[in-house]
Parts: C-alpha cells; sequence; structure tokens
C-alpha cells in the first residue's frame, strides 16, 4: 500500500472538523460583517470559544456528529458500508440527538427509518445542500490510497441522503481534498485542484470545470475570489444581495476549498476565511477544518480550543482522538482497504 500518513494527521482531520464546526456554530446563519468580526476577536484577541444560545461552549453540529457516525460505522464493519452506515443516520435522528439537521438529510433520514433502502431514500434533484459533502472528509482518511474507491464510497455515502449528482461531487471534493492533504509536504494548488476536478468529473461531468476554475481564484484576495465563487456556485439574482454563503453544495465546497488553499500553513487563518464570508459557516469551516487538520496534523491546531469539544456532553476531545486512532489503526491492519464496492 503507499505509505500510510502520521497518525496524528487522522486526528488532526476529525479534530480540525469538529473545532470548525464549533467556532462556526455560534454565528451559523450571520452576516458577513459578524462573522468576520468575529473571526478577528478570535484569532486577534484569543477570547476562547463562543457559545450558541442554548449550547454550551464547543458544542458541534451535524456536520461533525455524521462525520463522527461514518467512522463509527467504518470502524465496525472494517469498511465502507452503506447499509449501516445508512442505518446509523436514521437512528442518531430517531433519537433526536441530531444538532442543527438540514431538512434533507432529515427527510431521507425519516425514509430510511421506514425502511426505504439506501440507496432510494435520498432526497432528488433539484435540493442540492452541502449536508453530504460536510461530512465525507473521513472518506478521505479511509481511502487516501484507492482513489476508485475513495470516488465510489463518497458518492454512495451521499447518495443515501442526497441524490443529486452535484452533491456527489461536493462529497468527493471534501474526500479528495482530504486524501491529498494526508500526502502532500507541500500544496501545489494547480496540482491539487487539478486532481480533486478530475476525480469530481467522475461522478459528475460538468463538475470538473467548476472545479477548475478555482485555480485562478486562489492567488485572489478573499474579496475577489468570493465574488468568482459566488457566480460560479449558485446564481442569487444580483451579487448585491448576497448575504453569505447559502448551503447550496457547490458554493461552500468551492469556499472551504478555497479557504485551506488561501493559508495552508496556518489552520486559524483557514478558518477566519472560512467563518468571515457569512452564512452557513459552521459548515464552511467543518469542511475546511478537515482538509487542514489533515495536512497540518493535530499539533497544528490549537488544543486550548480543542480541549472543549463537545456533543452535548458526550463525545469530546479526548474521545474524538481515540475514534481516530481507532481509524487508523484499523488502515495499518487492513493495508489497502478497498476496493469499494
Amino acid at each position: 500500500m503507499a505509505n500510510i500518513p502520521d497518525s496524528g494527521q487522522y486526528i488532526g482531520s476529525l479534530i480540525g472538523q469538529a473545532l470548525g464546526d464549533a467556532i462556526g456554530f455560534p454565528v451559523e446563519g450571520q452576516t458577513r460583517d459578524v462573522c468576520s468580526d468575529y473571526v478577528r476577536e478570535l484569532i486577534e484577541e484569543g477570547p476562547g470559544l463562543e457559545a450558541r444560545p442554548g449550547f454550551v461552549s464547543g458544542q458541534y453540529s451535524d456536520d461533525t456528529q455524521l462525520a463522527r457516525e461514518l467512522i463509527l460505522s467504518f470502524n465496525s464493519r472494517k469498511r465502507f458500508d452503506p447499509v449501516d452506515y445508512a442505518a446509523r443516520i436514521a437512528d442518531i435522528f430517531s433519537r433526536g440527538r441530531v444538532v442543527g439537521g438540514g431538512l434533507s438529510t432529515l427527510e431521507a433520514a425519516t425514509r430510511l427509518a421506514r425502511g426505504v433502502p439506501w440507496d432510494q431514500a435520498g432526497t432528488p434533484s433539484p435540493s442540492a445542500g452541502n449536508g453530504s459533502a460536510m461530512r465525507a472528509g473521513p472518506i478521505g482518511l479511509m481511502y487516501f490510497d484507492d482513489m476508485k474507491s475513495l470516488v465510489n464510497a463518497a458518492h454512495d455515502q451521499s447518495i443515501i441522503t442526497h441524490k443529486d449528482l452535484r452533491c456527489s461531487a461536493g462529497s468527493v471534493a471534501v474526500a479528495g481534498a482530504v486524501a491529498l492533504a494526508l500526502e502532500q509536504k507541500e500544496i501545489d494548488h494547480v496540482n491539487f485542484l487539478t486532481e480533486i476536478a478530475k476525480l469530481c468529473a467522475l461522478v459528475d461531468p460538468a463538475a470538473q470545470a467548476v472545479f477548475t476554475s478555482l485555480i485562478d481564484w486562489v492567488a485572489l484576495e478573499p474579496e475577489e475570489a468570493l465574488k468568482s465563487i459566488v457566480l460560479a456556485g449558485y446564481a442569487m439574482g444580483s451579487i448585491e444581495s448576497w448575504q453569505g454563503l447559502t448551503p447550496f453544495v457547490t458554493g461552500s465546497v468551492l469556499w472551504s476549498l478555497y479557504s485551506f488553499l488561501h493559508s495552508p500553513r496556518s489552520y486559524l487563518d483557514t478558518l477566519a476565511t472560512a467563518i468571515g464570508v457569512g452564512g452557513d459557516v459552521d459548515t464552511t469551516a467543518a469542511m475546511a477544518g478537515a482538509i487542514s487538520g489533515a495536512y497540518l496534523g493535530i499539533d497544528g491546531i490549537p488544543q486550548d480550543l480543542a480541549v472543549h469539544l463537545t456533543d452535548q456532553g458526550e463525545w469530546g476531545y479526548e474521545d474524538l482522538i481515540q475514534l481516530a486512532i481507532t481509524l487508523y489503526e484499523i488502515k495499518v491492519q487492513l493495508g489497502i482497504s478497498g476496493p469499494y464496492p
């Protein structure tokens, strides 16, 4: 098999996702001005994690909950098993444990709980939210050494809840970015995005041009890059009315990739870009954080913030670390963990 990355990168990816999610969660849905002030204070003044009303500081949302369930499924089955993962999605929704769940995922989970098969339960087009891309990072940890299996698994985990192929392409992009970040010592954004675009085209040919366009936008400052990503990602009617990234999959995944590639050596700078844009910022920060954590490893993530991670009093920092270590150990034992399916 390919040389397996350091275990700290596996830990870093999961903790990076959870912390990005937890930092973005208190200002999810807020305007660009509110979010940019929020991250400026966090990075420049370091006041610690804020709490969303009704939750304690460090609470992460469904982005990380469903990524966690994906790893739990893999660790149990020693492979990606869509039947098992679908059952876990149905269960966590049925128990009322989901924090901030999206409508499309809720509808699919309800159908799964009624016995609809995993490959038929997903919400159909034109619904194309980021609910499957936000949880796809762990697929990159599972199949970084087998890109065909990575694409297949990212696609299948997506259609459990989202049937639109744009959602599959977004899931492939996030998983592929995590996989590439694990193995690259220096990030060449041209090669990085060229490879991601090729992978996305395997599930949605129209996605290749969109993700290739990001190559030219990475060098732009956020304000200019944002205009291009908004126009490429979705139709807003007029850019003047824009108040932040919506949960539409293409724009939010593009912005998450941009956030990482704009400052690959700094986890907090990556989050500042991901969140400062406003809108669905817990998800952009979760996806960007998973990629950044895979690249930098756990040592690149501020522990003084990460130690506060929690899911309603459960699945805190140490629990997530152990979950990532178990995935890493299984990966070492399995060698090449494919092909999937």
